[in-house]
Formats: C-alpha cells, structure tokens, sequence
C-alpha cells in the first residue's frame, strides 16, 4: 500500500518539482521515466526547440480527463529558448517551458502553465516521433 501511494506521488512530485525549478533558467531538457522514477539530462538543440514550437503551433483541444498523469510513460521537460507565447481559445500567455506527457499506450499531450502558474494539459495533431529521435529517445 505504501509502495503504491509512493509510486503514484512520484509524477506529481516531479511535476511540482518542475513548476518550482520553471523559475530558474535552464537549457537541459528532462526525461522522466515514470515507472522507473529516473531522470535523464539532455542537453537541448535549435532542432528540439524547432520541433516543440510546432507541437505548440498544432494544439488542438485541451485533455478531458481526471487523471492526467499516467501511472506508465514518460514525462518529457522542454526549457524554451526564446519564449514564446500561446494564444488560442483557451489559453493566451508566454512560456518558457513545455512538458510532454507520453503515456504508455496513449497519445502524447502537453503541459504548460500560463502567467498565474494555472497548469493547463492540451492534444496536438504533429506527431513526436521526429522530436524522440532528435532526442536520441526510443520509446
């Protein structure tokens, strides 16, 4: 029971960690393997910036669920160098960073948080496969 609810409190953990760490600058970018409850350094890329700016450029709706955090897959931290800001019907703000949330047997989806630090969990139509391989990461 205690191995559970520390497996479960690990993601959100990361993710708290990363909002408070979203301050400071950075230019690594971060893998989480969420089962393993490992993280991977990488150093990011003008292509891996290219490649997240047209995840953000094809967001199409925001995630309807309950639990938006899987308990299998991998959690994907991208700083952005510059900024850039999203305006589309639900959200209208500047980022830094991106999180990419990659469940096991899902679709990918991002993460980001506006100016007042709300997080916001939307789909996007571009395909990933071209970012993990810039990445160097087989999933």
């Amino acid at each position: 029971m205690i191995r559970k609810i520390l497996f479960t409190s690990i993601p959100i953990l990361f993710l708290f960690n990363l909002f408070i760490v979203s301050a400071q600058s950075t230019t690594n970018i971060e893998l989480l393997d969420i089962q393993k409850n490992k993280i991977i350094t990488i150093p990011t890329n003008p292509e891996i910036q290219l490649e997240t700016k047209k995840i953000i450029e094809e967001i199409d709706n925001i995630v309807k669920k309950i639990k938006p955090i899987p308990d299998k897959g991998y959690i994907v931290k991208i700083p952005l160098t510059p900024s850039l800001q999203i305006k589309n019907k639900w959200v209208n703000t500047l980022i830094d960073e991106v999180i990419i949330i990659i469940p096991e047997d899902e679709k990918p989806y991002l993460l980001i948080f506006d100016d007042e630090s709300k997080p916001h969990f939307f789909t996007f139509k571009t395909e990933i496969d071209t970012l993990l391989k810039t990445l160097n990461i087989s999933l």
